[in-house]
Formats: C-alpha cells, structure tokens, sequence
C-alpha cells in the first residue's frame, strides 16, 4: 500500500515538474558531461604546457584552468539560464544570426572538423604505435579503422536515452581508471625534477596558459552539449525549467571539477618529463614516452585505451547533440538517420587525415570561438541591460569585425600587412584575444543605443498618458 502511495506522489510530481533529481542520477550526469568534454586533444595540451612551462607550471596551469575549464563551465550555464539551447541564446542577437551562426558551429565541431578529428586522433596516437610501421603508415588502415571507430559511434549514439548509462556510468569510469593509471607515478615517483620555463612561459605563463586553454575547443564544444545534458535530466522526469537549470549547472560542475583534476595531473606529468622524454613539440610524445617509462609495453596499451575512450565519448557526444538539433529545425529526417548520416560523413573526412583537419578547421574556429565566448559573457549580464538587443549586436559586431580578419589571415585571404596593422592598433593582439577591445566598444555603443530607446519609449507613454 505504502510503495502504491509513494509511486503515485512520484508520479504526481513528475507531472507538475516538482522531481528532485537525486545525487546519483547528477553524478551520472556529471560523469557524462566529463567525458564528452574530455576528449584526445584535453589529453595533450596539458602535458605540453607543464614541459613548456616547467617551474611556472601552476600560474601557466591556473591560466589553462581559466580557459580550458572556466569557459566551458560558464558555456552550460549560459544554455541552461537562456532557454537551453544555443539558439535560443544566438537568437538574442537576431533570429537570422540566430540559425545561420548555430549551423556553422554544429557542422565546425560536428561533421565537417571535430567528429572527423577523434578518429584521426584515435588512430594515430591510440593505435598507430602499436602497429607495425608499413602497416600504420597505411591509408587502409586509417579507413578500416575509421570504418570500425564510427560504427561504434554511431551504435552508442543510437540510443540517446541510455547515454547516461553507456557514457557516465561505464566509459567515464574506465576512461579514468586509465588516466590514473598514466599519472599516478608521475607524482609518486616522478621522472626528473621540474624544468626551466620555455621562453613563451618566462615572463607571463599566466596569460600564455590562459590562451593555451582556448585550444580545448570546450567552450563551444559546451554550446552543443547543454542539450544533451538537458535532455538527460527531462529523462529522469525532471520538467521544471528551473530545476532543469539548476541540475545541468550541477552537473556542470562536477565536470569542471573532473577536468580540473586531470589537467592538473596531466600538466604536473609534462613537467617532470624533460629529463626523460627530452622537449618535444607534441603532447602525445610526452604521453607515450612517459608510459613506456613507467610500464614498457603495457604503457603503451593503456594509452592507446586511454586516447579511443577519450575520442569515443567525445565523438558519441557530438553525434548526439548534431543529430538532435538538425531533426529539431530539419525534421523531415529522423534523429536515427542524422546519426548514421553524420556518422558516415565524418568517417569519411576522417580519412583526409589530421593534419589536413587541422589546418582547414581552425580559420573557421578563429571566427566563431570568439563570439561564442562574448554571447556567452553577455548571457550572464542580460538582467542588466534588460537583454536589448542592441547590446549583443553591438558586442557580436565588435567581436567579429576582429575574429572574420583573423580567420582570413590564417587561411590566406588576408595578407600579412593586415595583421600587422591590428597588431599596432588593437591592444593584446599579439596575444591573441585582439577582439575583446572592439568587443566591450561594441557592447558600450549597443548598450547607449537601449538606454536611448528605454528613454524614447518612457517619453512617449508619458505623452500618451497626458
């Protein structure tokens, strides 16, 4: 009788949006949103920047921590506060905006450049050292392999409503049994004491680090998986648009404390690596010599594990979000023929290879990131100029003017005398965050444009009243 009565209240409270999710269920969540943030290129930033920055690894770290886990942090909020998708918060701008800019950045981190890099990145540092060289070196492989990584891919993104289950309660778990693994000698014995600052971490390793963390890609990569966290919250029976919130923040937060904790392992790892694995120029050399040097052989496997569970959920993540946003505004197509589509398109351009990848993505990250970053800032001051949007136009406006340029320098379509002129008119330029100036004039001109209208707008129901 009694287990009929409280079913029953469940229920009830399922129905008025009242259900309290419960810490399991947002520590699952959590765990979820952990490994679909984590993905390859998280494993090699940090070890490069602890090298790099040797004995002013923990301002260079903070910098990074900024960046690589503040921004994405703050990127689930700003979903969470502002309706729960990215376009409802790029519509604040304009709706055209609005669908054009949401597109560009789901096909940028989704088929076109950021599926496609996991099973690159899988292949070449998760599997390729373990094949023989002739065999490694192959196209073949990289196709049978991509062929098996994007099948996998796309069997767990078929069903959406276990991806708690798959991803935070399976994947995660055994994603950081592996990063344990790799780093837990580096502080118990580590391989040699920590280095000299490079030159770039010399005089201000706080503000290169906090750059560096922009190379985590996390910051859009939130924009996109806000929905699947949301999604994954209305699965328990959460409806309420404020518990929803609140429990996506939550469990924003206990990725970012995920995140935090690995960089920080992983960096401290890089550091002591020099006298071992000498200065390299990649993040992955730092992890794969330094497993061979703790474990020989079996260092390599549980690297090789560490990377394909790292790009898989990542991978699985971004085929989900892609598939339920594209069936939202394009429905003539179901969520299960997206995935499949997406998933074959991306193994497709996989197989262009990761450097290539590399080079034609960022132009198009150099645009877009630094917009996303000003609406995301401006989600959490929209109370406070009553979200005109002539203050997000304003903003978005100032920050492209700067991130279009610098798109086409990197491409090629923009000379280099044109980054030298910026790079004499615009403070922090060189440092690469040259948009944050025109971004801020933008938003001040947008914001005395809504204080002008708020004014007009008083004065005329004043007439009407007399």
């Amino acid at each position: 009788m009694y287990k009929v009565v409280f079913i029953l209240i469940i229920e009830r409270f399922k129905q008025i949006g009242g259900f309290i999710l419960s810490f399991k269920h947002t520590l699952s969540i959590g765990l979820m949103l952990f490994a679909l943030f984590f993905g390859a290129g998280n494993m090699i930033f940090p070890p490069l920047l602890g090298q790099a920055a040797g004995t002013n690894i923990w301002p260079a770290v903070l910098g990074f921590l900024m960046t690589g886990v503040g921004l994405p942090l703050l990127g689930i909020t700003a979903i969470a506060i502002s309706g729960g998708d990215l376009e409802k918060l790029a519509s604040r701008v304009h709706p055209i905006f609005a669908i054009v800019f949401t597109i560009v950045l789901y096909l940028s981190i989704g088929p076109i450049f950021a599926i496609p890099r996991t099973g690159t990145v899988a292949f070449e540092i998760g599997a390729a050292p373990l094949l023989p060289t002739e065999i490694a070196s192959s196209s073949m492989s990289l196709f049978i392999y991509t062929i098996i990584f994007f099948g996998l891919t796309l069997w767990l993104s078929l069903n959406p409503s276990k991806l708690v289950d798959s991803i935070g309660k399976i994947l995660t778990p055994a994603l950081l049994i592996t990063i344990a693994i790799l780093v837990v000698q580096a502080f118990i014995n580590p391989m040699g004491p920590l280095s000299t600052p490079g030159e770039a971490y010399e005089s201000a390793p706080f503000f290169k680090g906090f750059i560096e963390g922009y190379l985590t890609l996390d910051a859009l990569a939130a924009l996109v998986f806000g929905i699947v966290v949301i999604n994954a919250v209305k699965e328990v029976g959460v409806t309420d648009y404020k518990k929803i919130a609140s429990a996506t923040i939550k469990a924003g937060v206990i990725a970012a404390l995920g995140l935090m904790l690995v960089y920080i392992s992983l960096a401290y790892l890089g550091a002591t690596s020099p006298s071992v694995v000498g200065n390299v120029d990649n993040g992955g050399q730092i992890l794969s010599k330094s497993a061979a040097y703790y474990y020989g052989a079996a260092g390599n496997i549980v690297l090789g594990l560490a990377i394909t569970l790292a790009c898989l959920t990542t991978s699985v993540g971004l085929v989900t979000s892609c598939s339920e946003y594209f069936h939202k505004i394009w429905p003539k197509f179901s969520y299960r023929q997206y995935a499949v589509i997406i998933s074959i398109i991306s193994m497709l351009i996989a197989n262009v290879g990761l450097t290539q990848l590399i080079n034609l993505s960022l132009p198009v990250l150099l645009v877009i990131y630094p917009i996303a970053i000003t609406m995301v800032f401006l989600a959490f001051l929209n109370n406070f100029f009553n979200g005109s949007r002539y203050v997000y136009i304003g903003g978005v406006i100032g920050t492209a003017l700067v991130s279009v340029w610098d798109g086409l320098v990197y491409s090629g379509i923009a000379g280099e005398k044109v980054k030298q002129i910026l790079s004499v008119l615009l403070p922090l330029y060189n440092e690469g965050v040259g948009w944050i100036v025109p971004a801020l004039i933008g938003i001040a001109i947008g914001y005395l444009f809504s204080f002008k209208e708020k004014k007009q707008q008083k004065i005329q129901k004043y007439k009407k009243v007399s």
